[in-house]
């Protein structure tokens, strides 16, 4: 029989909560261990049970998630957090991946991706829902120094240079060329690796795309992770977006 994976359910909403765990005990996999109403409540728990994988709200009395998260991944490191949550602006996104959160869903996921998500980080892989793809994205097509596609201001009349039309069209940060000037210890296929992780790519798209097996995939992922100094792909994603 399979082992199952052990859960920690962390929401401040007791109805999230119990209906949460109605719904994965129901996953034959799946097995839920315990369930925290705030994030030092998670800590403790997470601390005890050591599950395999930890469901964490951002938003919670006591202790915030982010918060809850970097110190679970500091004390318990055998648990993968996976961020559930209402929210997918990028300040909440960033804060939770610098946190070191593996992967973001927001709470209008349906059963299936939650559940495919949780078998993700609990396999070690990262995974974020559409919408958190979307602000990512976003962010890294924004220039530098807005807070990317949803938050980014229109350009002002005093922004246009004169006898122009508006702000010079800004290089995008994720294309190889740029990270060849971020990370100049990057080959040049572990950058069009790199660009294709910060498009959230899999291991196998990135395989398809550069017409490669996905063991020479795998091989190019590690060697850039230990060069950027990265555990896996959310830390990753995080430093690409330049304010990790």
């Amino acid at each position: 029989m399979t082992a199952r994976i052990r859960i920690v359910l962390a929401d401040d909403q007791a109805i999230i909560r119990d209906g949460l765990e109605t719904v994965l005990s129901l996953v034959e996999d799946f097995e839920v261990v315990g369930t925290a109403a705030d994030g030092a409540e998670a800590v403790a728990l997470i601390a005890a049970e050591r599950p395999d994988v930890a469901l964490m709200d951002l938003r919670m009395p006591v202790l915030d998630g982010a918060a809850a998260t970097r110190r679970v991944t500091a004390e318990t490191p055998e648990t993968a957090v996976l961020v559930l949550t209402t929210f997918a602006d990028d300040a909440d996104i960033v804060s939770a991946l610098r946190a070191g959160a593996r992967g973001y869903l927001t709470k209008d996921a349906g059963r299936a991706e939650l559940a495919a998500a949780i078998r993700a980080v609990s396999a070690g892989q990262s995974t974020f829902s559409a919408p958190v793809r979307d602000v990512l994205l976003g962010r890294l097509d924004a220039p530098a120094g807005t807070a990317g596609a949803a938050g980014s201001r229109p350009a002002a009349a005093s922004d246009a240079k004169p006898g122009g039309t508006g702000a010079e069209p800004v290089a995008d940060p994720a294309s190889p060329e740029a990270l060849a000037t971020r990370f100049p210890a990057l080959t040049a296929r572990e950058r069009e690796v790199y660009a294709l992780i910060l498009q959230g790519r899999s291991n196998g798209e990135i395989a398809q795309t550069l017409f490669v097996g996905v063991a020479t995939v795998k091989t190019h992922v590690n060697a850039l992770f230990a060069k950027l100094g990265v555990r896996d792909r959310a830390q990753a994603i995080a430093k690409g977006l330049g304010r990790a």
